[in-house]
């Protein structure tokens, strides 16, 4: 077969069927899905750390989500202490030996600049962390299209619902090219080691379903998709949701017990959970705990809302 006539979701739903039959005897059911395989649930180490000290160990995030059944870790990279290799297996050690796997590498990297260097750098950058996954034995990262900058504060950005002015001399048009080139010259390599890149629905030009798709579909290729946040999407999520299901290749789940860091929004997961099977979506959905309570508490709340959720059974 052609892979580039591949579809994503052919790619994935192909490699997937192994993992499904051994996967279904103590499985969860996908609320109201038709399939009998279950959704596993990951935390991002975000979700105890949101960028104010004290910053916790990943490997105590590994820990606890063992403790709290889940099933993943999603890394944050600005996180991790080091980047150097005993570190590295370090990590891998402790999620085998706590029975969890270490699901995605979450990254920063903006691609929205009109100087090719600065793009350069992003795009190192990425490699770098393409390798950093590889080696973690983490199959995906979640990329970032970029933003303008125009504000310059993301508590401001926030203000402004995540919108914000296009740099002036330049075009929206520019800025997704920009992205789209440097996706594209990041792809081989993570072809090559087989980690695959995941567009989240974030800040700048991902913010609109649009937007995200507009990248995803120019790159057409199966070891990019869409890594749906069920939070970034301020507005009538819902539909919007909806539009990027169908190539999510991994999804985060926020919550925001206590208030939110920086806005609240009460979503109904049974709801989402019916848009992920309607999708056949059979990937991993991961915790992004953003609120103001105790992450020890938060989580475990969180994490017990997304079981009956993704279940079934149970309010949620």
């Amino acid at each position: 077969m052609n892979q580039k006539k591949l579809s994503r979701r052919s790619f994935f739903g192909a490699t997937a069927v192994a993992t499904a039959v051994a996967a279904l005897p103590q499985g969860r059911v996908l609320a109201q899905g038709n399939s009998a395989r279950r959704v596993k649930l990951g935390i991002s180490s975000y979700s105890y750390w949101h960028f104010r000290p004290p910053r916790m160990p990943i490997e105590t995030v590994i820990e606890r989500a063992s403790q709290l059944g889940a099933e993943g870790v999603d890394v944050l990279h600005r996180q991790m202490e080091s980047e150097e290799r005993p570190y590295l297996q370090k990590l891998k050690r402790t999620a085998f030996l706590n029975g969890v796997d270490l699901i995605c590498l979450s990254i920063h990297q903006d691609f929205v600049d009109p100087d090719p260097a600065v793009r350069q750098k992003q795009i190192d950058h990425t490699l770098r962390c393409i390798e950093l996954a590889h080696e973690m034995g983490i199959p995906s990262i979640r990329l970032n299209s970029g933003r303008w900058n125009t504000i310059e504060s993301f508590d401001t950005l926030m203000e402004h619902r995540g919108e914000e002015p296009v740099l002036p001399g330049h075009t929206e048009t520019e800025g997704f090219q920009w992205c789209i080139d440097c996706i594209e010259k990041c792809l081989p390599r993570a072809e090559e080691l087989g980690v695959l890149l995941a567009l989240e629905n974030h800040w700048g030009l991902t913010r609109s379903p649009e937007g995200l798709l507009r990248i995803v579909n120019a790159v057409k290729s199966p070891w990019l998709g869409v890594l749906m946040d069920t939070g970034n999407f301020l507005e009538d999520p819902y539909p919007k949701l909806e539009k990027i299901a169908s190539q999510a290749v991994f999804v985060q789940a926020k919550t925001y017990y206590g208030g939110g860091e920086w806005y609240t929004l009460d979503l109904d997961y049974r709801r989402v959970a019916k848009i992920l099977a309607d999708v056949n979506y059979r990937g991993y959905v991961s915790l992004e705990f953003e609120g103001k309570e105790a992450a020890e508490t938060g989580v475990a709340k969180s994490i017990e809302m997304l079981r009956k959720a993704f279940n079934g059974g149970g309010p949620a």
